[in-house]
Protein backbone atom coordinates (compact mmCIF):
# COMPACT_ATOMS: atom_id res chain seq x y z
CA UNK A 1 0.00 0.00 0.00
CA UNK A 2 1.67 3.49 -1.29
CA UNK A 3 2.38 6.13 1.55
CA UNK A 4 -0.72 9.31 1.84
CA UNK A 5 0.78 12.14 0.12
CA UNK A 6 0.85 15.21 2.40
CA UNK A 7 3.05 17.33 0.96
CA UNK A 8 3.40 19.76 -2.03
CA UNK A 9 5.69 22.16 -3.87
CA UNK A 10 4.61 25.11 -5.84
CA UNK A 11 8.10 25.98 -8.25
CA UNK A 12 7.06 30.10 -8.20
CA UNK A 13 10.73 31.58 -9.16
CA UNK A 14 10.18 32.43 -12.93
CA UNK A 15 10.49 36.06 -14.06
CA UNK A 16 7.20 35.72 -16.31
CA UNK A 17 9.12 38.04 -19.07
CA UNK A 18 5.92 36.37 -21.44
CA UNK A 19 3.74 38.64 -19.42
CA UNK A 20 5.53 42.39 -19.36
CA UNK A 21 5.02 44.34 -18.35
CA UNK A 22 2.56 43.49 -16.01
CA UNK A 23 5.07 41.28 -14.09
CA UNK A 24 7.71 43.83 -13.94
CA UNK A 25 6.63 44.32 -9.88
CA UNK A 26 3.98 41.60 -9.90
CA UNK A 27 5.02 37.93 -9.60
CA UNK A 28 3.08 35.90 -12.62
CA UNK A 29 1.56 33.60 -10.07
CA UNK A 30 -0.35 36.33 -9.15
CA UNK A 31 -2.10 37.16 -12.19
CA UNK A 32 -6.03 36.98 -11.41
CA UNK A 33 -8.17 34.37 -13.65
CA UNK A 34 -11.55 36.27 -12.54
CA UNK A 35 -11.27 37.37 -9.57
CA UNK A 36 -8.27 34.64 -7.87
CA UNK A 37 -4.84 34.55 -8.79
CA UNK A 38 -3.02 31.75 -9.90
CA UNK A 39 -1.12 30.57 -7.43
CA UNK A 40 -4.40 30.30 -5.33
CA UNK A 41 -5.93 27.62 -7.21
CA UNK A 42 -3.02 25.48 -7.42
CA UNK A 43 -2.67 25.83 -3.50
CA UNK A 44 -6.90 24.94 -3.35
CA UNK A 45 -6.39 21.79 -5.61
CA UNK A 46 -4.00 20.61 -3.77
CA UNK A 47 -6.03 21.33 -0.34
CA UNK A 48 -8.80 19.27 -1.92
CA UNK A 49 -6.42 16.00 -2.85
CA UNK A 50 -5.74 16.31 1.21
CA UNK A 51 -1.96 17.90 0.93
CA UNK A 52 -1.06 19.39 4.60
CA UNK A 53 1.98 21.15 3.68
CA UNK A 54 2.65 23.86 1.17
CA UNK A 55 6.19 24.51 0.35
CA UNK A 56 6.80 27.35 -2.21
CA UNK A 57 10.16 27.62 -3.92
CA UNK A 58 10.64 31.32 -4.56
CA UNK A 59 12.94 33.61 -6.23
CA UNK A 60 13.40 37.57 -6.04
CA UNK A 61 10.51 40.19 -5.76
CA UNK A 62 8.01 37.11 -5.05
CA UNK A 63 7.09 38.98 -1.76
CA UNK A 64 3.45 39.37 -2.80
CA UNK A 65 2.74 35.04 -2.78
CA UNK A 66 3.79 35.29 0.72
CA UNK A 67 1.33 37.80 1.46
CA UNK A 68 -1.38 36.27 -0.43
CA UNK A 69 -1.28 33.10 2.10
CA UNK A 70 -0.78 35.26 5.21
CA UNK A 71 -3.74 37.43 7.33
CA UNK A 72 -4.35 40.33 6.22
CA UNK A 73 -5.29 42.19 9.74
CA UNK A 74 -6.26 45.71 8.36
CA UNK A 75 -8.29 44.08 5.63
CA UNK A 76 -9.84 41.84 7.70
CA UNK A 77 -10.61 44.38 10.51
CA UNK A 78 -12.25 46.52 7.88
CA UNK A 79 -14.19 43.85 6.30
CA UNK A 80 -15.75 42.94 9.92
CA UNK A 81 -16.63 46.79 10.66
CA UNK A 82 -18.49 46.80 7.65
CA UNK A 83 -19.83 43.75 8.27
CA UNK A 84 -18.89 42.31 5.16
CA UNK A 85 -19.73 38.74 6.80
CA UNK A 86 -19.30 36.72 3.40
CA UNK A 87 -16.23 38.31 2.33
CA UNK A 88 -14.43 38.23 5.70
CA UNK A 89 -15.72 34.30 5.47
CA UNK A 90 -13.96 33.73 1.75
CA UNK A 91 -10.65 35.41 3.06
CA UNK A 92 -10.22 32.99 5.84
CA UNK A 93 -11.63 29.98 4.27
CA UNK A 94 -8.73 28.87 1.88
CA UNK A 95 -5.78 30.21 3.96
CA UNK A 96 -3.80 27.12 4.97
CA UNK A 97 -3.57 26.36 8.59
CA UNK A 98 -0.88 28.04 10.94
CA UNK A 99 2.88 26.15 10.51
CA UNK A 100 1.56 24.48 6.71
CA UNK A 101 3.36 26.85 4.90
CA UNK A 102 7.48 26.79 3.99
CA UNK A 103 9.30 29.21 1.34
CA UNK A 104 12.53 28.65 0.53
CA UNK A 105 15.39 30.14 -1.70
CA UNK A 106 15.75 28.97 -5.58
CA UNK A 107 19.21 31.18 -5.90
CA UNK A 108 19.75 31.24 -9.48
CA UNK A 109 17.19 30.38 -12.42
CA UNK A 110 18.55 26.53 -13.55
CA UNK A 111 15.46 25.24 -13.97
CA UNK A 112 12.39 23.68 -13.16
CA UNK A 113 14.58 19.94 -11.84
CA UNK A 114 16.81 22.86 -9.89
CA UNK A 115 13.71 24.23 -8.27
CA UNK A 116 12.14 20.87 -7.08
CA UNK A 117 16.01 19.94 -5.75
CA UNK A 118 15.88 23.15 -3.95
CA UNK A 119 12.66 21.79 -1.70
CA UNK A 120 14.68 17.75 -0.86
CA UNK A 121 14.87 19.69 3.10
CA UNK A 122 11.63 20.06 3.51
CA UNK A 123 10.29 16.94 1.79
CA UNK A 124 12.15 14.26 3.55
CA UNK A 125 11.78 10.82 2.68
CA UNK A 126 8.28 10.96 1.53
CA UNK A 127 6.10 11.24 -1.59
CA UNK A 128 5.50 14.39 -2.90
CA UNK A 129 3.52 16.67 -5.07
CA UNK A 130 4.66 19.14 -7.54
CA UNK A 131 1.89 21.68 -8.98
CA UNK A 132 3.36 24.32 -11.65
CA UNK A 133 0.19 27.33 -11.42
CA UNK A 134 1.18 28.27 -15.01
CA UNK A 135 -1.04 24.86 -15.87
CA UNK A 136 -4.82 25.76 -14.48
CA UNK A 137 -6.88 23.28 -15.14
CA UNK A 138 -10.93 23.00 -14.84
CA UNK A 139 -12.43 19.85 -13.91
CA UNK A 140 -15.49 18.52 -11.48
CA UNK A 141 -12.65 16.53 -9.52
CA UNK A 142 -9.84 18.52 -9.55
CA UNK A 143 -6.71 16.95 -11.22
CA UNK A 144 -4.21 16.42 -8.03
CA UNK A 145 -7.10 14.69 -6.54
CA UNK A 146 -7.64 12.18 -9.23
CA UNK A 147 -3.80 11.54 -9.67
CA UNK A 148 -3.51 11.05 -5.34
CA UNK A 149 -6.46 8.52 -6.15
CA UNK A 150 -4.52 6.73 -8.80
CA UNK A 151 -1.28 6.72 -6.22
CA UNK A 152 -2.93 4.94 -4.21
CA UNK A 153 -3.60 2.06 -6.19
CA UNK A 154 -0.29 1.87 -8.14
CA UNK A 155 2.50 3.42 -5.83
CA UNK A 156 5.73 4.75 -7.46
CA UNK A 157 5.17 7.94 -10.01
CA UNK A 158 2.37 9.27 -11.22
CA UNK A 159 2.29 12.37 -13.46
CA UNK A 160 -0.32 14.09 -15.58
CA UNK A 161 -0.58 13.72 -19.10
CA UNK A 162 -2.37 14.85 -22.31
CA UNK A 163 -2.43 13.69 -25.75
CA UNK A 164 -1.53 17.28 -27.71
CA UNK A 165 -1.12 17.85 -31.68
CA UNK A 166 2.35 15.81 -33.08
CA UNK A 167 3.71 19.18 -33.97
CA UNK A 168 2.99 20.44 -30.77
CA UNK A 169 5.78 17.95 -28.91
CA UNK A 170 8.94 20.25 -28.97
CA UNK A 171 6.78 22.12 -26.47
CA UNK A 172 6.51 19.35 -23.85
CA UNK A 173 7.87 16.64 -22.02
CA UNK A 174 6.90 13.50 -23.88
CA UNK A 175 6.44 9.82 -22.82
CA UNK A 176 7.26 6.86 -24.32
CA UNK A 177 4.34 4.71 -23.47
CA UNK A 178 4.15 1.39 -22.43
CA UNK A 179 1.15 -0.43 -21.32
CA UNK A 180 -1.72 1.72 -21.82
CA UNK A 181 -5.53 1.18 -21.15
CA UNK A 182 -6.53 4.72 -22.20
CA UNK A 183 -6.50 6.52 -19.08
CA UNK A 184 -3.29 5.33 -17.33
CA UNK A 185 -0.24 4.68 -19.42
CA UNK A 186 2.74 3.24 -18.35
CA UNK A 187 6.08 5.27 -18.82
CA UNK A 188 8.32 3.54 -20.94
CA UNK A 189 10.08 6.51 -21.54
CA UNK A 190 10.65 10.09 -20.86
CA UNK A 191 12.19 12.83 -23.68
CA UNK A 192 12.11 16.11 -22.92
CA UNK A 193 10.72 18.01 -25.82
CA UNK A 194 11.32 16.11 -28.86
CA UNK A 195 11.60 17.46 -32.52
CA UNK A 196 7.84 15.95 -33.90
CA UNK A 197 9.52 13.62 -36.23
CA UNK A 198 11.18 11.80 -33.16
CA UNK A 199 8.70 12.01 -31.08
CA UNK A 200 7.84 8.68 -29.28
CA UNK A 201 4.60 9.19 -28.82
CA UNK A 202 2.08 12.60 -28.33
CA UNK A 203 1.61 11.83 -24.90
CA UNK A 204 2.57 15.09 -22.95
CA UNK A 205 3.59 15.58 -19.37
CA UNK A 206 1.91 18.59 -17.99
CA UNK A 207 2.80 20.26 -14.27
CA UNK A 208 1.29 18.00 -12.37
CA UNK A 209 3.58 15.10 -10.50
CA UNK A 210 3.64 12.70 -7.70
CA UNK A 211 6.67 11.45 -7.38
CA UNK A 212 9.52 9.09 -5.16
CA UNK A 213 11.66 11.42 -3.16
CA UNK A 214 14.41 8.75 -4.71
CA UNK A 215 14.62 11.89 -7.46
CA UNK A 216 16.57 13.92 -5.16
CA UNK A 217 19.18 12.08 -5.71
CA UNK A 218 18.95 12.20 -9.50
CA UNK A 219 18.43 16.02 -9.45
CA UNK A 220 21.31 16.16 -6.98
CA UNK A 221 23.59 15.53 -9.97
CA UNK A 222 23.39 19.10 -11.42
CA UNK A 223 22.91 17.40 -15.10
CA UNK A 224 21.70 20.05 -17.44
CA UNK A 225 19.75 19.29 -20.58
CA UNK A 226 17.17 21.03 -23.19
CA UNK A 227 17.90 24.43 -22.47
CA UNK A 228 21.07 24.08 -20.46
CA UNK A 229 18.81 23.58 -17.53
CA UNK A 230 18.30 21.09 -15.12
CA UNK A 231 15.18 19.44 -16.04
CA UNK A 232 13.11 17.57 -14.27
CA UNK A 233 11.87 15.41 -16.75
CA UNK A 234 15.61 13.80 -17.18
CA UNK A 235 15.62 12.90 -13.85
CA UNK A 236 12.29 10.82 -14.13
CA UNK A 237 13.83 9.57 -16.96
CA UNK A 238 16.66 8.02 -14.78
CA UNK A 239 13.86 6.62 -12.50
CA UNK A 240 11.73 4.28 -14.78
CA UNK A 241 12.15 0.71 -14.21
CA UNK A 242 13.13 1.39 -10.59
CA UNK A 243 9.94 1.51 -9.29
CA UNK A 244 6.20 2.06 -10.77
CA UNK A 245 5.59 4.61 -13.10
CA UNK A 246 2.79 5.87 -14.80
CA UNK A 247 0.85 8.63 -16.71
CA UNK A 248 -2.93 9.61 -15.89
CA UNK A 249 -4.86 10.83 -18.37
CA UNK A 250 -7.23 13.12 -15.98
CA UNK A 251 -10.39 14.21 -16.58
CA UNK A 252 -10.64 17.72 -17.07
CA UNK A 253 -9.52 20.83 -19.48
CA UNK A 254 -6.10 22.36 -18.95
CA UNK A 255 -5.12 25.88 -19.82
CA UNK A 256 -1.55 27.47 -20.42
CA UNK A 257 -1.50 30.37 -18.52
CA UNK A 258 1.61 30.86 -19.48
CA UNK A 259 0.90 31.83 -22.87
CA UNK A 260 -1.26 35.20 -23.10
CA UNK A 261 -4.11 33.00 -25.03
CA UNK A 262 -4.08 30.38 -23.04
CA UNK A 263 -4.54 32.94 -20.10
CA UNK A 264 -7.14 34.81 -22.10
CA UNK A 265 -8.95 31.68 -22.52
CA UNK A 266 -8.57 30.49 -18.93
CA UNK A 267 -10.09 33.65 -18.01
CA UNK A 268 -13.29 33.12 -19.94
CA UNK A 269 -13.69 29.31 -19.33
CA UNK A 270 -13.81 30.08 -15.83
CA UNK A 271 -16.24 33.23 -15.67
CA UNK A 272 -18.31 31.28 -17.86
CA UNK A 273 -18.37 27.85 -15.66
CA UNK A 274 -19.02 30.71 -12.85
CA UNK A 275 -22.75 29.63 -11.28
CA UNK A 276 -22.73 33.74 -9.53
CA UNK A 277 -21.24 34.97 -13.05
CA UNK A 278 -21.31 32.85 -15.48
CA UNK A 279 -24.70 33.91 -17.30
CA UNK A 280 -23.70 37.46 -17.01
CA UNK A 281 -20.20 36.44 -18.37
CA UNK A 282 -22.28 34.79 -21.20
CA UNK A 283 -24.22 37.63 -21.90
CA UNK A 284 -21.19 40.34 -22.03
CA UNK A 285 -19.33 38.14 -25.02
CA UNK A 286 -22.25 38.33 -27.28
CA UNK A 287 -21.74 41.08 -28.87
CA UNK A 288 -17.71 39.98 -29.80
CA UNK A 289 -18.79 36.84 -31.27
Amino acid sequence: MSVRVRKAIFPVGGLGTRFLPATKAMPKEMLPVVDKPLIQYAVEEAQAAGIEEFIFVTGRGKAAIEDHFDHSYELEKTLEERGKVSELEELRRWLPRHGSVAYTRQMAPLGLGHAVWCARNLVGDEPFAVLLADDLILSRRPCLAQMADAHASVGGNVIAVMDVPREHTKRYGIVAPGRDDGRMVEVAGLVEKPAPEKAPSTCAVIGRYILDPSVFAHLGKGMKGAGGEIQLTDSLAAMIGASPFHGLRFEGKRFDCGDKVGFFEANLAFALARPDIGAAAREAMKPYL
